[in-house]
This record gives C-alpha cells, structure tokens and sequence, in this order.
C-alpha cells in the first residue's frame, strides 16, 4: 500500500530567455551611456524595387485613409457644433444666415 503515492512530475525546463532588440547608438532619446538608440535598424543593403514599389502603396493607401478619416470628423465635428449653436441659441446660429435686424438699417438710413 506505500506504493500508491502519486509520482512527482519532472520539472518544466524554463523558457528561453528573451532576446534583446538590436539597437543603434544615435538619436534615441535614451541615456547617453547607451540604451537608447532606433528599435529598427536601417537595412544592410538597398531594397529591390519591388518592395520599395509595394512598401510606397502602402503609405500612401494609409495616408489617404487618415486623410479621409480626419477630413470625415472634421466635418462630423463641425456639424455637431452647429447643431449645438442651433440649440443653444434656439435659432441660426450664423449671422450671415439670419434675417436682417431692424436696428442696422435704421442706423444705416440716419447717415445717409
């Protein structure tokens, strides 16, 4: 009955150490000593030009779609502000938009 103990499992190797990110020394904004540096160091060689071509559609599809992005909320941004005058001063809320006040052409006709 002194061998129905449950074996102890083998231990579990430990994991791989992480491997550090090749850095180079210049404009990181790190300590001078070192440390700092670019996480993504330029390329050895000049790369063909079929990745330069593919690596150029993409920044510009991405520039156009935050172009786009930013000009929708703009917009967004400009109509809800608008909306907002409109109910907070409970008409147009543009004055080149509203009808002519009594007083400016009063004033307007004493001087002529």
């Amino acid at each position: 009955m002194a061998s129905q103990e449950k074996p102890t499992p083998p231990p579990r190797p430990h994991p791989p150490a992480p491997k550090a990110v090749p850095r180079l020394r210049g404009f990181g904004g790190g300590p001078p000593g070192g440390g700092g540096g670019y996480p993504n160091p330029p390329d050895a060689a000049i790369p063909d030009a079929a990745t330069l071509r593919e690596q150029w559609r993409f920044a510009v599809r991405q520039y156009s779609r935050w172009y786009s992005h930013a000009w929708g909320t703009a917009i967004l941004a400009g109509a809800a502000f608008f909306g907002l005058g409109w109910l907070v001063k409970g008409s147009n809320p543009l004055p080149s938009r509203g009808e002519p006040h009594a007083s400016n052409d009063g004033a307007s006709a004493k001087e002529g």
